[in-house]
């Protein structure tokens, strides 16, 4: 049995330490390439020296195409058109459902590209590939001179055009695979030669920032294998090809494990019903290990779901949701991503996000909220996920404790209220009381006051959700074990689909806000995170 290396506590929660790697497919020349097609559930790959496209689905394994133009990297584009990588041709092509081919990219200043090697697109339909000069060498490749002097990374626009160099022409030696972060504002790029991968900013424009070393060191004296294939999986871990199989990487470039594969492995891709098969394209063989974690959601994954509405919607506001399917960093149940919230059907509530509540200097500053409420960036992601939602038209709310002077009217029957006349807190007109910076109101938002732990009792909430027709509710903010668990359970009483989007959420420690998260919120809730809100809500 393969017994995987955890260099992290954290990788265990990624993929069961003694989990098989099961070998679905053997007696192959070089495999590369695989992608898991969402609606017909097989996996396509390339075998490169054997120039051949083959396909493996449970009845096994078939060709599909010879010869394939030495192909490499494989993706499909949100319609599930085939993007092709093709070393024999120094071409990126399209080849469309009715058979039609498009040469995407083939020339760069009015000379040959290398060889598209590996290849990845963007929400928005821009294609990413990379152009090392692999398939001008023998085997991988059909022999021949190169016309660039340099090996670089382009994209084609999302309406077709030429390709444009993203990064210096002389920075990489061999680029090879490449892949999206979640939310699509980092991509990564690694180097066979230089063994390390480079991650760089996506800027608004679809360009690439300044890139910098993410990882470095990824070779081995005693086992074969350097950088080539990588994925992104949903909580942002990069999984890379390297000596002995496949190294994992944190968001923060920590080698957290790594999956020992009997053969040197050259790429691989998620897929399976539920996104929880990691296929790997090895020497010889296609292997396949069950995983906690799925993948970043690329574009081609959703097409289920766009088949379905085709047939006919069933009226949900939360589509292809599958919930507590990943577990993250800290410990945190989640619906697995991918899942479609109807934008025109949902509101947002920002709740106690106000200066006593987690500011330092605030009236609870003692109780810890300040610190747990930086360390989940529950401001920032609150503040990212209340922009999405206006530019889709999801009207915001915010729901703010309010009192005058002296808790007047505030019954004392419990120590929560107490404790806030005591502290002299939210008082009206005051620093406290006021909303922290970043989650201010803006035009067009709406202002809920109440004076309980729920965003319903004695409040309008209500009245503004009927009058703007919301059924869904995706609740941020403070105290996740008082005010958006006792707001969610509520209005799961009433009737309502509540989304709990755990990142834009604090209280006063994580072991607390996990509990609230793990336990009772997954009766009345989904709880997500504001990356897959964001995505869902597209």
């Amino acid at each position: 049995m393969t017994t995987h290396t955890a260099v992290r506590p954290g990788f265990a929660e990624l993929v069961d330490t003694w989990a098989p790697v099961r070998q679905v497919g053997t007696g192959f020349q070089f495999t590369e390439g695989p992608v898991w097609h969402p609606r017909d559930q097989y996996l396509l790959f390339s075998d490169m020296p054997g120039d051949v496209r083959r396909r493996w689905d449970r009845s096994g394994t078939r060709e599909v195409m010879r010869p394939g133009n030495k192909c490499n990297g494989l993706t499909f584009d949100a319609e599930l058109n085939l993007i092709v990588c093709e070393h024999a041709t120094s071409s990126l092509v399209r080849e469309r459902l009715d058979g039609r081919r498009e040469t995407l990219a083939s020339h760069f200043e009015g000379m040959e590209l290398n060889s598209p090697n590996d290849v990845c697109v963007k929400s928005d339909g821009t294609i990413y590939f990379s152009d090392p000069w692999y398939g001008r060498m023998p085997v991988y490749g059909i022999e021949r001179p190169r016309q660039l002097g340099f090996q670089g990374v382009y994209r084609v626009p999302a309406g077709g055009g030429a390709p444009e160099l993203l990064v210096d022409r002389y920075l990489f030696e061999q680029p090879n695979g490449l892949c999206f972060s979640p939310a699509e504002d980092r991509l990564y790029v690694n180097d066979t030669v230089q063994h390390l991968i480079r991650v760089f900013d996506v800027l608004p424009d679809g360009r690439l920032g300044a890139g910098r070393v993410f990882a470095s060191g990824i070779v081995s004296p005693s086992e074969p294998g350097v950088p080539d294939g990588m994925k992104c999986d949903a909580q942002g871990n990069v999984w890379v090809c390297g000596p002995g199989g496949v190294w994992v990487y944190s968001p923060r470039g920590e080698l957290v494990g790594k999956l020992r594969v009997p053969e040197l492995v050259g790429n691989l891709a998620w897929g399976g019903p539920d996104w929880r098969t990691l296929f790997l394209a090895a020497t010889h063989s296609v292997y396949a290990v069950d995983t906690k974690v799925g993948p970043r959601i690329e574009p081609f994954m959703r097409s289920t779901a766009r088949a379905a509405d085709a047939q006919g919607s069933t009226g949900s506001p939360l589509a292809d949701l599958r919930p507590a399917a990943a577990i993250s960093r800290a410990g945190v149940k989640k619906a697995a991503p991918g899942y479609r919230l109807d934008a025109a059907r949902c509101a947002l509530i920002v709740q106690d996000m106000q200066n006593d509540v987690v500011m330092e200097g605030g009236a609870f500053a003692s109780s810890g909220s300040p610190g747990h409420c930086r360390e989940q960036n529950a401001i920032g992601n609150a503040a990212r996920l209340a922009e999405a939602a206006r530019r889709r038209g999801v009207p915001v709310i915010h729901v703010w404790f309010v009192v005058e002077a002296g808790a007047p009217g505030i019954t004392m029957n419990a120590p929560l209220f107490e404790g806030l006349a005591d502290s002299k807190a939210l008082v009206r007109g005051s620093w406290g009381a006021a909303p922290v910076p970043g989650l201010e109101a803006q035009p067009g938002d709406h202002v809920v006051e109440k004076c309980r732990m729920s965003a319903w009792e004695g409040t309008r909430l209500e009245t503004v959700l009927k009058a703007t027709g919301r059924d869904v509710v995706i609740v941020t903010g403070a105290w996740t074990n008082m005010s958006i668990e006792h707001t969610a359970r509520t209005g799961a009483d009433k009737g309502y689909f509540m989304v709990v989007p755990e990142d834009a959420c604090s209280t006063m420690n994580a072991e607390w806000h996990t509990a609230s998260v793990n336990y009772a919120l997954q009766n009345v809730a989904v709880v997500t995170d504001v990356d897959d809100v964001v995505r869902a809500l597209d």
